[in-house]
């Protein structure tokens, strides 16, 4: 039997995947998810990275694999940093550990690669998605939409086939597509508002998340919604709704429930549109390297209720929810990928997951 446990470090959220294999079979899978804004205090994330061993209950380990976004909070002057700081917390908490270090070829590294070239590990995590997904899925397109950001990464022939490798490369092709469930600032998703009679432009504070968006109409649960809120009060309906009503500098007293759950919807469809728009640059090029029909595949919190619906948005007719095929990949996508590499990487064998 094989003991892996795979993370993904991002700069918000910390991931954890524990997977048991053995003879080219999975046995079990557990995962969790610890909230935790590196940029508030990266020292404490070693801790953050025994808390989540310890919540699964993981005692003896046979490898680690690790993926992350992290390096791009600004707690770090450069990614270079980012990486060296987050290999060296991942070392501290697992020194007798074989470490793998996912790169944006979809390959896991040696620790000491890694080490020596971190801008190779940067962002990867994308990566270890478009991974697992190929192994069951040949021709699509996946869209992971998270708490913070949306990834779009085309598979064709069974093999990841983005355009680009960084995030600065994804972000002009489309294949990255910065808004999520939870943390985006509704400024950022919409300039402007229909409101009473007339249309209003809107605060550029942080006056509301798209977390609160969603709770508004249902999407999400006050347990879904995982990182904290823009005034720092609570996550019920009374306090999402105030939140979204500072956003045109009014308040509950001065707009109506109706007219606030009215923003809400427009927001929600402009972030929606946001995705589309992403998800049509790479489903367009797919479509050409391809001659089998592409479908979409859609992962992450946001898979429901803006992946599907950006897929919808632009005509895609196959839509795949990775829940289908494996339930707990679908709230650690990256996590449970990197973990999945490295136990095949163990093993010496392909490894059955659906």
């Amino acid at each position: 039997m094989v003991n892996v446990l795979g993370y993904d470090i991002g700069g918000a959220n910390t991931k954890a995947a524990f997977i048991r294999t053995q003879k080219g079979r999975l046995h079990d899978v557990q995962v969790a998810l610890e909230y935790f804004p590196v940029w508030r205090d990266p020292e404490k994330l070693t801790n953050v990275l025994l808390t989540l061993k310890k919540r699964l209950g993981v005692n003896r380990l046979d490898g680690l694999g690790v993926t992350m976004t992290a390096e791009l909070s600004d707690a770090y002057r450069t990614k270079r940093e980012g990486v060296q700081h987050i290999l060296a917390c991942v070392k501290k908490a697992f020194p007798d550990v074989p470490i793998y270090v996912l790169n944006t070829d979809a390959k896991l590294e040696p620790f000491s690669n890694a080490e020596e070239e971190p801008l190779g590990v940067a962002a990867a995590n994308w990566a270890a998605t478009g991974w697992l997904v190929a192994q069951q899925v040949k021709d699509c397109v996946v869209v992971d939409v998270g708490s913070t950001s949306a990834s779009i990464i085309p598979i064709v022939n069974g093999q990841v086939v983005a355009k680009g490798k960084t995030d600065l490369d994804k972000l002009v092709c489309g294949e990255l597509v910065y808004t999520g469930s939870l943390r985006t600032n509704v400024a950022s998703i919409v300039h402007s508002i229909p409101v009473k009679s007339g249309v209003a432009g809107v605060s550029s504070e942080l006056f509301a998340l798209s977390g609160d968006v969603h709770l508004v109409l249902g999407n999400i649960t006050a347990d879904d919604y995982t990182c904290e809120t823009a005034d720092g009060r609570g996550k019920s309906l009374p306090e999402a709704l105030a939140r979204l009503a500072r956003v045109v500098c009014a308040d509950t007293e001065m707009l109506t429930l109706q007219e606030i759950i009215n923003m809400a919807k427009c927001i929600y469809d402009k972030q929606v549109l946001q995705v589309a728009e992403g998800l049509n640059k790479v489903y367009s090029y797919t479509k050409k390297l391809s001659s089998n029909e592409v479908s979409v595949v859609v992962t992450g919190l946001g898979k429901d209720f803006i992946a599907k619906k950006a897929a919808e948005n632009i005509g895609v007719k196959s839509i795949v929810d990775l829940e289908t095929l494996q339930t707990d990949a679908v709230v650690a996508t990256p996590a449970f990928g990197v973990a999945l590499m490295t136990a095949i990487k163990l093993e010496g064998e392909t490894i059955k997951w659906t």
